[in-house]
C-alpha cells in the first residue's frame, strides 16, 4: 500500500489527440454522391415507420379504450377568410367547433395549417353522432348534426345547397 501512496500520476494537459489519421483512408470514399445515396437510404428506411407505434400495439393487444377501435374522419368546408400575403390572396377555411350530442365541447378545429392553406383539415373522430358549429358563407354561424361511421370520411360542405351535383 505504501508504494502506491508515494507514486503520483503525471498528467500532460497540453497533449492533443488527433483522430483524423484513423479516418484518412476512409475520407477518399466520401463524395457528394455517396453522401446523397447514404442519406436517401437512411430516409427510406426511417420513413417507413408511421404514427404512434405504442398506440398501434395497444390496439393490436386489445387494450383499446371504447371507441378507439372504430373511428372515422370529418372534413368541413366552412366559410373562408381571405389572407393576402402581398402577391396572392389565399382563402383559408374558418375554424369550427365539435360538440357531443348532449352539448359538451368535444374539440376546437382550426381547419387549416397556416393562413395560406386552402384545404380544410381532416379530423379523426370516434364513431358516433356530433353537432358541428361552423360559419357558412351564406347563413353565418350554423349548427349541423353529423354521424361519423367506421372507416369512412364524412365531408360537410356548408354551402353545398348552392351547387348542383350530378345524380347517378
Amino acid at each position: 500500500m505504501e508504494a502506491i501512496k508515494n507514486k503520483t500520476m503525471k498528467t500532460n494537459h497540453k497533449q492533443t489527440y488527433s483522430y483524423a489519421s484513423r479516418f484518412t483512408p476512409l475520407l477518399r470514399y466520401v463524395t457528394t454522391r455517396n453522401l446523397a445515396v447514404a442519406m436517401f437510404v437512411a430516409l427510406a428506411l426511417l420513413g417507413t415507420t408511421r404514427g404512434n407505434e405504442t398506440e398501434k400495439t395497444r390496439l393490436a393487444k386489445g387494450m383499446a379504450k371504447a371507441g378507439q377501435l372504430s373511428q372515422g374522419s370529418l372534413q368541413v368546408y366552412s366559410a373562408t377568410d381571405t389572407f393576402d400575403d402581398g402577391d396572392l390572396p389565399y382563402y383559408a377555411h374558418s375554424s369550427y367547433v365539435i360538440y357531443t350530442t348532449d352539448g359538451k365541447l368535444f374539440k376546437n378545429v382550426a381547419n387549416h395549417i397556416s393562413s395560406s392553406d386552402e384545404i380544410p383539415e381532416v379530423v379523426t373522430l370516434p364513431v358516433g353522432s356530433y353537432v358541428i358549429e361552423a360559419r357558412s358563407e351564406r347563413d353565418g354561424y350554423i349548427r349541423v348534426r353529423i354521424v361519423i361511421k367506421a372507416d369512412r370520411q364524412t365531408i360537410l360542405d356548408l354551402d353545398s345547397r348552392d351547387k348542383e351535383f350530378p345524380r347517378g
